[in-house]
Protein backbone atom coordinates (compact mmCIF):
# COMPACT_ATOMS: atom_id res chain seq x y z
CA UNK A 1 0.00 0.00 0.00
CA UNK A 2 1.65 3.35 -1.06
CA UNK A 3 1.92 5.63 1.69
CA UNK A 4 -0.33 8.37 2.42
CA UNK A 5 0.92 12.00 0.68
CA UNK A 6 1.42 14.39 3.81
CA UNK A 7 1.41 17.94 3.32
CA UNK A 8 4.19 20.33 5.38
CA UNK A 9 2.10 22.58 7.76
CA UNK A 10 3.86 25.41 9.91
CA UNK A 11 3.95 24.55 13.57
CA UNK A 12 1.90 26.48 15.52
CA UNK A 13 0.73 26.87 19.03
CA UNK A 14 -2.37 26.78 18.71
CA UNK A 15 -4.02 23.08 17.63
CA UNK A 16 -6.94 24.65 15.38
CA UNK A 17 -7.11 27.84 13.18
CA UNK A 18 -10.44 28.53 15.08
CA UNK A 19 -8.65 28.54 18.43
CA UNK A 20 -5.89 31.13 16.86
CA UNK A 21 -8.06 33.35 15.96
CA UNK A 22 -10.04 33.25 18.79
CA UNK A 23 -6.75 34.13 21.08
CA UNK A 24 -6.47 37.05 18.23
CA UNK A 25 -9.59 38.61 19.13
CA UNK A 26 -8.98 37.89 23.42
CA UNK A 27 -5.92 39.91 22.88
CA UNK A 28 -7.19 42.83 20.77
CA UNK A 29 -10.17 43.22 22.48
CA UNK A 30 -7.93 43.27 25.64
CA UNK A 31 -5.57 46.06 24.51
CA UNK A 32 -8.56 48.25 23.22
CA UNK A 33 -10.34 47.43 26.84
CA UNK A 34 -6.90 48.46 28.19
CA UNK A 35 -6.52 52.00 26.37
CA UNK A 36 -10.22 52.66 27.10
CA UNK A 37 -9.80 52.35 30.48
CA UNK A 38 -6.83 54.38 30.75
CA UNK A 39 -8.52 57.26 28.66
CA UNK A 40 -6.28 57.69 26.13
CA UNK A 41 -7.27 59.44 23.32
CA UNK A 42 -5.53 61.12 19.88
CA UNK A 43 -6.44 64.82 21.55
CA UNK A 44 -4.36 63.52 24.10
CA UNK A 45 -1.58 62.77 22.30
CA UNK A 46 -1.63 65.34 19.86
CA UNK A 47 -1.43 67.74 22.82
CA UNK A 48 1.52 65.92 24.52
CA UNK A 49 3.46 66.37 21.68
CA UNK A 50 3.04 70.31 21.71
CA UNK A 51 3.63 70.01 25.26
CA UNK A 52 6.70 68.21 24.42
CA UNK A 53 8.37 70.23 21.78
CA UNK A 54 7.98 73.33 23.94
CA UNK A 55 9.94 71.15 26.83
CA UNK A 56 12.14 70.45 23.89
CA UNK A 57 12.92 73.67 23.44
CA UNK A 58 13.36 75.16 27.12
CA UNK A 59 16.01 72.82 27.09
CA UNK A 60 18.16 73.86 24.67
CA UNK A 61 21.41 75.25 24.65
CA UNK A 62 22.06 72.36 27.81
CA UNK A 63 23.32 74.84 30.91
CA UNK A 64 27.37 75.33 31.01
CA UNK A 65 28.81 76.64 33.75
CA UNK A 66 31.33 75.95 35.86
CA UNK A 67 29.51 75.76 39.20
CA UNK A 68 26.68 73.52 37.57
CA UNK A 69 29.57 70.89 36.05
CA UNK A 70 31.22 70.55 39.81
CA UNK A 71 27.76 69.58 40.82
CA UNK A 72 27.23 67.36 38.20
CA UNK A 73 30.45 65.84 38.30
CA UNK A 74 30.11 65.15 41.98
CA UNK A 75 27.02 63.49 41.99
CA UNK A 76 27.92 61.32 38.91
CA UNK A 77 31.13 60.17 41.05
CA UNK A 78 28.49 59.58 43.70
CA UNK A 79 26.12 57.47 41.35
CA UNK A 80 29.31 55.27 39.84
CA UNK A 81 30.46 54.60 43.90
CA UNK A 82 26.78 53.82 44.40
CA UNK A 83 26.46 51.53 41.60
CA UNK A 84 30.19 49.79 42.59
CA UNK A 85 29.33 49.10 46.03
CA UNK A 86 26.03 47.84 45.55
CA UNK A 87 26.93 45.30 43.00
CA UNK A 88 29.57 43.76 45.25
CA UNK A 89 27.55 43.74 48.03
CA UNK A 90 24.83 42.20 46.10
CA UNK A 91 26.67 39.45 44.62
CA UNK A 92 28.29 38.53 48.04
CA UNK A 93 24.84 38.04 49.45
CA UNK A 94 23.42 36.14 46.03
CA UNK A 95 25.93 33.66 45.85
CA UNK A 96 24.72 31.52 48.77
CA UNK A 97 21.31 32.04 47.56
CA UNK A 98 22.60 30.95 44.17
CA UNK A 99 23.71 27.50 45.21
CA UNK A 100 20.99 27.13 47.91
CA UNK A 101 18.55 27.74 44.79
CA UNK A 102 20.26 25.66 42.50
CA UNK A 103 18.40 22.34 42.43
CA UNK A 104 20.96 19.83 41.78
CA UNK A 105 23.46 20.65 44.50
CA UNK A 106 21.09 21.74 47.44
CA UNK A 107 18.24 19.56 49.37
CA UNK A 108 15.07 20.54 49.18
CA UNK A 109 14.61 22.87 51.82
CA UNK A 110 17.04 25.21 51.19
CA UNK A 111 15.95 24.85 47.77
CA UNK A 112 12.33 26.20 48.50
CA UNK A 113 14.02 28.73 51.05
CA UNK A 114 16.84 29.85 48.15
CA UNK A 115 14.11 30.54 45.35
CA UNK A 116 11.27 31.93 47.97
CA UNK A 117 13.78 34.66 48.10
CA UNK A 118 14.98 34.92 44.43
CA UNK A 119 11.33 35.45 43.78
CA UNK A 120 10.60 38.20 46.80
CA UNK A 121 13.22 40.37 45.76
CA UNK A 122 12.20 40.10 41.70
CA UNK A 123 8.61 40.43 43.07
CA UNK A 124 9.00 44.23 44.33
CA UNK A 125 10.33 46.85 42.23
CA UNK A 126 13.50 48.76 42.72
CA UNK A 127 12.02 52.36 43.13
CA UNK A 128 9.55 51.03 45.81
CA UNK A 129 12.68 49.42 47.93
CA UNK A 130 14.19 53.22 47.43
CA UNK A 131 11.17 54.55 49.15
CA UNK A 132 11.31 51.91 51.85
CA UNK A 133 15.03 52.39 52.29
CA UNK A 134 14.52 56.44 52.31
CA UNK A 135 11.79 56.20 55.01
CA UNK A 136 14.20 53.94 57.02
CA UNK A 137 17.12 54.92 56.66
CA UNK A 138 17.17 58.63 55.58
CA UNK A 139 17.95 60.62 52.50
CA UNK A 140 21.33 59.58 51.00
CA UNK A 141 23.55 56.98 49.32
CA UNK A 142 22.89 54.36 51.67
CA UNK A 143 19.37 53.80 50.95
CA UNK A 144 20.21 53.68 47.35
CA UNK A 145 22.87 51.23 47.61
CA UNK A 146 20.37 48.94 50.03
CA UNK A 147 18.04 49.09 47.27
CA UNK A 148 20.32 48.35 44.14
CA UNK A 149 21.39 45.69 45.98
CA UNK A 150 18.00 44.22 47.37
CA UNK A 151 17.31 44.03 43.15
CA UNK A 152 20.79 42.85 42.50
CA UNK A 153 20.47 39.40 44.73
CA UNK A 154 16.87 38.44 42.78
CA UNK A 155 18.64 39.36 39.42
CA UNK A 156 22.35 37.42 40.15
CA UNK A 157 20.59 35.20 42.35
CA UNK A 158 18.10 33.46 39.49
CA UNK A 159 20.35 33.59 36.68
CA UNK A 160 23.63 32.27 38.46
CA UNK A 161 21.35 29.26 39.84
CA UNK A 162 20.32 28.10 36.07
CA UNK A 163 23.83 28.02 35.12
CA UNK A 164 24.40 25.77 38.21
CA UNK A 165 21.62 23.35 37.38
CA UNK A 166 23.39 23.21 33.50
CA UNK A 167 27.76 21.81 34.85
CA UNK A 168 28.14 18.81 34.46
CA UNK A 169 27.77 17.28 37.78
CA UNK A 170 30.52 14.15 36.88
CA UNK A 171 33.68 16.25 38.14
CA UNK A 172 31.39 17.10 41.43
CA UNK A 173 30.69 13.48 41.85
CA UNK A 174 34.08 12.51 41.32
CA UNK A 175 35.65 15.03 43.92
CA UNK A 176 32.84 13.79 45.99
CA UNK A 177 34.09 10.18 45.61
CA UNK A 178 37.83 10.82 46.44
CA UNK A 179 36.23 11.70 50.57
CA UNK A 180 36.63 15.33 49.98
CA UNK A 181 34.12 17.69 51.45
CA UNK A 182 30.81 18.96 49.92
CA UNK A 183 32.09 22.30 49.88
CA UNK A 184 35.90 21.42 48.61
CA UNK A 185 34.05 19.10 45.61
CA UNK A 186 32.04 22.69 44.94
CA UNK A 187 35.49 24.98 45.09
CA UNK A 188 37.34 22.33 42.62
CA UNK A 189 34.31 20.59 41.14
CA UNK A 190 31.75 23.39 39.89
CA UNK A 191 33.58 26.55 40.49
CA UNK A 192 35.83 26.43 37.69
CA UNK A 193 32.92 25.31 35.44
CA UNK A 194 31.21 28.93 36.11
CA UNK A 195 33.66 31.40 36.88
CA UNK A 196 33.58 32.64 32.86
CA UNK A 197 29.70 33.23 33.35
CA UNK A 198 29.82 34.56 36.89
CA UNK A 199 32.25 37.17 35.55
CA UNK A 200 30.02 37.97 33.16
CA UNK A 201 26.97 38.15 35.23
CA UNK A 202 28.86 40.33 37.42
CA UNK A 203 29.72 42.87 34.86
CA UNK A 204 26.24 42.88 32.98
CA UNK A 205 24.38 43.77 36.85
CA UNK A 206 27.21 46.23 36.95
CA UNK A 207 25.96 47.97 33.84
CA UNK A 208 22.39 47.64 34.89
CA UNK A 209 23.13 49.27 38.35
CA UNK A 210 25.06 52.40 36.59
CA UNK A 211 21.32 52.90 35.26
CA UNK A 212 19.56 51.60 37.94
CA UNK A 213 21.54 54.26 40.33
CA UNK A 214 20.11 57.55 37.69
CA UNK A 215 16.60 56.84 39.18
CA UNK A 216 16.76 55.86 42.83
CA UNK A 217 17.66 59.39 43.53
CA UNK A 218 14.36 60.90 42.24
CA UNK A 219 12.87 59.37 45.44
CA UNK A 220 16.16 60.66 47.60
CA UNK A 221 18.18 57.59 47.75
CA UNK A 222 21.17 59.46 46.15
CA UNK A 223 23.20 60.17 43.33
CA UNK A 224 22.85 61.84 40.10
CA UNK A 225 18.89 61.07 40.19
CA UNK A 226 18.51 63.87 43.12
CA UNK A 227 19.80 66.50 41.36
CA UNK A 228 17.48 65.71 38.38
CA UNK A 229 14.90 65.97 40.63
CA UNK A 230 15.74 69.44 41.83
CA UNK A 231 16.61 70.68 38.69
CA UNK A 232 13.23 69.56 37.39
CA UNK A 233 11.47 71.10 40.10
CA UNK A 234 12.63 74.39 40.02
CA UNK A 235 11.94 74.73 35.93
CA UNK A 236 15.87 74.75 35.21
CA UNK A 237 15.21 72.53 32.17
CA UNK A 238 18.14 73.86 30.67
CA UNK A 239 20.22 71.85 33.74
CA UNK A 240 18.15 69.16 33.32
CA UNK A 241 19.26 68.63 29.68
CA UNK A 242 22.87 68.69 30.93
CA UNK A 243 22.36 66.38 33.63
CA UNK A 244 20.56 63.58 31.25
CA UNK A 245 23.18 64.25 28.44
CA UNK A 246 26.00 63.44 31.17
CA UNK A 247 23.39 60.07 32.16
CA UNK A 248 23.52 59.48 28.73
CA UNK A 249 27.33 59.49 28.48
CA UNK A 250 27.98 56.83 31.30
CA UNK A 251 25.20 54.55 30.85
CA UNK A 252 26.94 54.19 27.25
CA UNK A 253 30.28 54.13 28.57
CA UNK A 254 29.35 51.29 31.23
CA UNK A 255 27.46 49.20 28.44
CA UNK A 256 30.46 49.33 26.02
CA UNK A 257 33.14 48.34 29.15
CA UNK A 258 30.16 45.55 30.26
CA UNK A 259 29.88 44.28 26.26
CA UNK A 260 33.78 44.49 25.91
CA UNK A 261 34.67 42.46 28.97
CA UNK A 262 31.44 39.84 28.65
CA UNK A 263 33.30 38.84 25.14
CA UNK A 264 36.42 38.54 26.53
CA UNK A 265 35.66 36.03 29.76
CA UNK A 266 33.30 34.17 27.15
Amino acid sequence: MAAEARTWQRPTAFRSRRRKWLAYVAVGALVVWSIASLSITPQRVVSGLGQGAQLVNQMTPPATGSENALRLADRMVETVAMAMVATVAGIVISLPVAFGAAENLSPRPTYYLSRAIVSISRSIDGLIVAIIAVVSLGFGPLAGIVAISFKTIGFFSKLFAEDLEDIDMGSYEAIRATGATPFQSLVYGVVPQVIPRFTGLSVYRWDINIRSSTIVGIVGAGGIGVLLQRAYSRYEYDYVASILIAIIAVVLLAEFVSAYVRRRVQ
